[in-house]
């Protein structure tokens, strides 16, 4: 469980997010969407400690990122926005550093790799250097360390960004499975259509506080039942 309550933080000049508050439950696919600016990312690296909380607090499954960052980040699995990173690594050679951040042993760290690179079909690009991998092939093998701890929350940042189909239909599942064992995925996207088939609850943000939060029959009760995801987001976000 993610609980957030009464988040906020300030750069230079703005205010990116404000008295924020959040739960999101076991065994839930959370969908956190926004119009670019409005606070997606600053929230996420907050959740996942990459930047400091200037007021409230943050628990990943009962672990404070604040008081006890590496207890909950044990705990997180996380994909970020961008897979540019570790790029003069091989492929292996990053899988096997961040086997080493989680401490997994050997033996098992082994198997799981061959496992979700030939899942997500990089296990023949392992021996070569990230630098000369595609995007999304950058996003896979990202992906791919996020899964060899086993992480009970999943955190995604614009995860489908850069994949194929297949792939983005075997992460798509893969996120579903992660839920129904009782764990947790909270994810951002700008495809409202994955939201809809995909998430048991919705956060949309917009400059820097929660506009709605609900799931879709939650949605269709407090705007016109016909209304898609896509028209709520627009009607809520239009000011930008």
């Amino acid at each position: 469980m993610i609980d957030i309550q009464n988040i906020s933080k300030q750069f230079p000049g703005t205010t990116a997010v404000r008295d924020l508050s959040l739960q999101v439950n076991d065994g839930q696919i959370f969908g956190f969407l926004g119009p670019n600016g409005a606070g997606k990312s600053t929230t996420i690296k907050m959740i996942t400690g990459i930047l400091p909380i200037d007021k409230g607090f943050i628990t990943i499954n009962g672990s404070d990122i604040t008081k006890n960052p590496l207890e909950a980040k044990q705990k997180i699995g996380y994909v970020p926005d961008r897979s540019d990173v570790f790029l003069r690594l091989k492929g292996i050679e990053y899988l096997n550093y961040i086997a080493d951040v989680y401490k997994v042993p050997t033996e098992v760290r082994k198997d799981k790799i061959e496992y979700f690179t030939k899942k997500f079909g990089i296990y023949g690009a392992l021996n070569d250097h990230i630098l000369t991998y595609s995007h999304g092939m950058r996003q896979k093998v990202v992906i791919c360390g996020v899964l060899l701890h086993d992480p009970d929350v999943w955190i995604l940042d614009e995860p489908l960004t850069g994949l194929d189909p297949k792939s983005s239909y075997i992460l798509k599942e893969m996120m579903r499975e992660h839920a129904d064992k009782g764990k947790t995925v909270f994810f951002s996207t700008h495809v409202l259509e994955v939201v809809e088939q995909l998430c048991d609850e919705v956060a949309i943000i917009n400059n820097g506080h929660i506009e709605f939060l609900g799931n879709m029959t939650d949605m269709k009760r407090e705007f016109k039942d016909d209304e898609s995801l896509e028209k709520v987001f627009l009607e809520l976000t239009q000011n930008e």
